[in-house]
């Protein structure tokens, strides 16, 4: 077995080991974009999740990136033909951010120097969550198991994701159960 692959399935192994530590999505979804930069040897990565109407894509961890980066907003999908394709299940690979007219932030990719950005989308069965995205600062192709590696480290979060999003929902209403059983029992 390649010295590579074993990195990715250390790595893989690391990403599971956090998602099952915690239900906490912030904590976990760092941990994963760090880990992701750290086993392929990326400038950065981020995972950038839809919003409730479905029409921006919403930062929700990233490592690697600057805070001026970061500050750019969300990402709105019908001026963004790459992240159309990644929320239609697509992996969407761009050569050279700066130049390439279907990423959103070209400048801002200039300014970051970032070049080449792969886009792979985070499912939940067949529904698309988010995005998991990963950027070099030259410009590089990924492997067939670069690609695998970030497909299961995507399914993975959007795991983590809805598990979080369901003890969110659980924690609300046992709380809303707790509270409304002491005013019956004080009435």
């Amino acid at each position: 077995m390649k010295t590579k692959e074993r990195d990715y399935f250390q790595a893989l192994y690391e990403v599971a080991t956090v998602i099952n530590a915690s239900l906490d999505m912030t904590t976990v979804l760092e941990e994963v974009v760090k880990s992701v930069v750290e086993a392929m040897g990326l400038k950065a990565s981020s995972i950038r999740l839809l919003d409730s109407r479905r029409r921006c894509l919403m930062m929700g961890a990233a490592f690697g990136l600057s805070k001026g980066y970061l500050r750019k907003g969300p990402v709105v999908i019908k001026e963004s033909g790459l992240d159309q394709k990644a929320l239609k299940g697509e992996m969407i690979w761009i050569k050279d951010a700066q130049t390439d007219p279907n990423f959103q932030y070209g400048a801002g990719a200039k300014a970051e120097g970032i070049k080449s950005v792969l886009v792979v989308p985070l499912k939940l069965g067949k529904t698309v969550i988010g995005v998991l995205r990963v950027y070099a600062d030259k410009v590089r192709e990924f492997s067939q198991d670069e690609c695998r590696f970030l497909e299961a480290v995507a399914s993975l979060s959007a795991i983590a994701i809805e598990n979080s999003r369901y003890h969110e929902l659980l924690k609300k209403d046992f709380d809303l159960l707790i509270a409304h059983k002491y005013r019956i029992d004080d009435n």
